[in-house]
């Protein structure tokens, strides 16, 4: 069965930090502009958005903005609805706070990108024709997890459970790729939940599916599938490696 396709209004990329675990590479290059087959990893992200049809986008940047800037002046200076906002946080402040930052762009339909997610344009697709739900979490599958995914439990029906790096071992099955689809009742709800959580200092520190997490308590969070689609999260050296041989066929 197929469902119609509802795009988003608005797309949120999440770049705001250094990848210090990448160091040399990122010592004055931010993770989002390090290259996969030649091309920036911000850069595959936009391109995959516009080939959706989605051109209102918005990157959330902090460290070495000004290289961010060029190139979105170079490569997309003929698509107004890219824009940036600064997040002066970024060197104390995990990304729910760059999250913070954005709550305004959040009104409609959004995605939210990781910003060190590459994804091919047919992933985008499937995630927004996936079946309504107020939120809907990107997920794939491998055999076993280890400590630094974002790991997922997912019932029989395939709603979210709980999503943390420390999900017990027999629970996960599955995990998050960094890309999630609010819809409906879903966008004032995360909207609402990021603006009540910076209320407390401690929360600065957090992940923003942290938020998630706890909205799938509440049956708000379905997920989708893209095992098969070609994906890569960059947080390792090797990664970009493994990123580029994905990528470049």
């Amino acid at each position: 069965m197929t469902h119609p396709t509802a795009k988003p209004i608005k797309a949120i990329i999440l770049s705001a930090g250094q990848g210090r675990r990448l160091l040399p590479l990122t010592e004055n290059t931010p993770k989002c502009l390090l290259p996969v087959a030649d091309r920036p990893v911000l850069a595959w992200q936009i391109d995959a958005l516009l080939a959706a049809g989605i051109d209102n986008i918005t990157v959330i940047t902090g460290f070495q903005v000004g290289l961010i800037e060029e190139l979105l002046q170079q490569q997309y200076a003929e698509y107004p609805g890219i824009k940036i906002l600064f997040n002066p946080f970024y060197e104390v402040a995990d990304n729910l706070a760059s999250c913070w930052i954005a709550r305004g762009e959040m009104g409609s339909d959004f995605l939210i990108l990781n910003g060190d997610t590459v994804i091919e344009p047919a992933l985008l697709s499937k995630v927004l024709n996936s079946p309504p739900a107020p939120i809907t979490l990107s997920v794939d599958f491998k055999t076993s997890y280890d400590a630094d995914d974002m790991k997922v439990q997912l019932d029989t029906a395939g709603w979210v459970q709980q999503v943390s790096k420390i999900v017990p071992p027999h629970q996960v099955n599955a995990e998050s790729i960094g890309l999630i689809y609010f819809r409906g009742d879903g966008v004032r709800l995360f909207r609402q939940a990021v603006e009540e959580a910076l209320r407390h200092p401690a929360e600065l520190k957090s992940w923003y599916l942290s938020i998630i997490d706890r909205l799938a308590k509440d049956h708000r969070v379905n997920s989708c599938p893209i095992n098969g689609l070609r994906w890569c999260e960059i947080d390792f050296i090797e990664d970009l490696s493994r990123a580029g041989i994905i990528f470049s066929q």
